[in-house]
């Protein structure tokens, strides 16, 4: 007879650990990989909200950065307008921007955050947080049911995020979603790698090249933003 397992709210422990242990009906113990369950309890904990904005970009640009008070300011003007909850990973940096402002426009404000050697600690301007252990896990959590992408300037990590995501549009995974580069001098250069390199090579075709908008208009950002149809949770 198959048994059904209650679920656990993952604990800082059960993260360290890298497995939880849930209890059937009767008692019967088993014990499950985090992946499965932090994914389960990712998904659950975006489902709830009918229209979302994730945010992504490096956890090392300071508040004084230009890119910094426009993320702010972006998220802000979504929850006010559009009334969006802003999803970021919940660091510091352009994720902290994200969350400031959904905060303090009175929004849901939540961060996906996960343990790293640095720059691991989450935002005070988070006001539903989840932890994760393994970034794959957090990466679909944080696309999830989000109906607009906005990459501001980051590092490896922000790169990751792009690159899958483009990969999963590309290859029908998921569903297109508008994605903006935020940051005409930063992106430029990869878009010219794309356009020069990966198409001309045609390791892409050229309607790849057209899956994202690069823009540092604000107006712009919202205008996208506005326009973007609600996303099913896929």
């Amino acid at each position: 007879m198959q048994q059904t397992f209650r679920p656990k709210q993952l604990t800082t422990d059960d993260i360290r650990n890298g497995c939880v242990s849930l209890y059937g009906p009767d008692n019967t113990q088993t014990e499950v990989c985090v992946a499965s369950e932090e994914l389960r309890q990712g998904l659950d904990f975006v489902e709830k909200y009918e229209k979302a904005l994730t945010i992504f970009g490096s956890a090392r640009t300071p508040e004084t950065d230009h890119y910094y008070k426009l993320a702010e300011t972006i998220a802000q003007r979504s929850v006010t307008e559009l009334d969006y909850a802003i999803v970021t990973g919940g660091g510091p940096g352009i994720m902290e921007a994200g969350n400031r402002g959904a905060s303090n426009a009175g929004g849901h404000s939540l961060g996906m955050t996960i343990q790293l050697p640095h720059e691991q600690f989450t935002n005070e301007y988070v006001n539903e947080m989840i932890p994760f252990y393994f970034f794959y896990t957090r990466k679909t959590a944080m696309r999830y049911g989000s109906s607009v992408y906005l990459f501001f300037p980051g590092g490896y990590g922000t790169l990751d995020e792009l690159m899958e995501t483009l990969t999963l549009i590309q290859t029908g995974k998921i569903s297109r979603v508008p994605i903006v580069l935020v940051g005409i001098s930063f992106w430029q250069k990869l878009h010219d790698f794309i356009c020069q390199d990966l198409v001309t090579g045609s390791m892409i075709s050229e309607m790849d090249s057209s899956l994202y908008t690069i823009t540092d208009d604000e107006n712009e950002i919202m205008e996208i933003i506005r326009n973007a149809p609600i996303r099913d949770k896929e």
